[in-house]
């Protein structure tokens, strides 16, 4: 894929990323609190969606939600909302120091494979330095395995004076792999004269669009093992019943083997995307994939053995039929 870089100022596509630390033992009052927001901010004009990412790790216990809107003006009226404020005053004690928060204007959703959003204070007067160091830096990404495209965002005034530059990779270890790097620390030396400080959120999900919990809205999105599991176990009889179907047909008709594989690909991948996931997969594995469901070995266990069922399954209805 090749990489792209775009200034995220044009649009009329609003977001803002929030980042969080729930207090330790608070995660299950956080998730009713984060309800209660959800089920706020969908009565605001120009919402669109909301995207919340549970931690790594329960070390970590970093909440990252995201919130979607037409427009910055809409998306303003929410944040400034008396609404809101009395939602961050009833939460205040379940977060451990202030949440923060950036504010992308226009530019594409920052949810495609592994996200970063790294958000800069830069030093006054130093504006054009900093653009042009990140156009350097930006040289040096699309050299690294895996990366898919950045965005810089500018500040939107009378909402935050902070940039931010949201970048994605196919993986996380290819992620990891540039943010710890030698080249990207020293580049971060070389920014220092126009960067003030910057902090760092990573947003993951290899499958997201396929796992939406609620409704309008996606929910979270289950550990990356469990997506791989329930999109195999999708796509695995669909493309055997298009090849037994739609292939035989199509090599019948003599139809060029890279335009039937184009064809079935479109299917599959409608199937998967409007069938299998939402009506089919999620809803028979909810115990297991829902995000803000309780989580337990014993859970996640039951729910991988269920699939491995059914693929044994699978294995043996093909067996018979090809």
């Amino acid at each position: 894929m090749s990489a792209s870089a775009n200034r995220g100022r044009g649009g009329a596509g609003a977001t803002v990323v929030t980042s969080q630390k729930v207090a330790p033992g608070r995660e299950e009052d956080y998730k009713r609190w984060q309800e209660r927001v959800n089920r706020a901010v969908r009565v605001f004009d120009g919402f669109e969606g909301t995207e919340l990412y549970p931690p790594d790790s329960a070390d970590d216990n970093q909440w990252v939600v995201v919130f979607r809107f037409s427009d910055v003006d809409r998306l303003s009226a929410w944040l400034g909302s008396a609404a809101r404020r009395q939602l961050l005053d009833d939460g205040h004690d379940l977060f451990e120091g202030e949440p923060s928060q950036e504010v992308l204007h226009g530019g594409q959703p920052a949810q495609e494979a592994v996200t970063a959003v790294v958000s800069h204070t830069v030093r006054p007067g130093r504006e054009q330095d900093f653009e042009r160091w990140q156009d350097k830096v930006l040289k040096a990404q699309q050299k690294y395995p895996g990366f898919m495209g950045s965005e810089l965002f500018a500040p939107v005034e009378g909402i935050q004076d902070r940039w931010v530059v949201v970048f994605r990779f196919d993986t996380r270890e290819h992620l990891d792999q540039w943010l710890q790097s030698d080249v990207r620390r020293k580049l971060l030396d070389e920014g220092r004269d126009s960067v003030a400080d910057y902090d760092v959120r990573e947003i993951a999900s290899a499958f997201s669009g396929w796992f939406r919990f609620g409704e309008g809205e996606q929910a979270g999105v289950p550990p990356n093992w469990k997506q791989a599991m329930s999109v195999l176990l999708a796509l695995y009889p669909t493309v055997m019943v298009l090849n037994l179907t739609v292939g035989r047909g199509l090599t019948h008709a003599d139809v060029p083997g890279y335009l039937g594989l184009f064809i079935s690909n479109v299917l599959s991948v409608a199937i998967l995307t409007w069938l299998l996931m939402p009506l089919v997969v999620n809803r028979a594995l909810a115990f297991w994939l829902a995000p803000d469901r309780p989580r337990s070995r014993r859970t996640d266990l039951a729910g991988a053995a269920v699939v491995a069922v059914c693929y044994a399954a699978l294995l043996v209805v093909f067996g018979f039929t090809v």
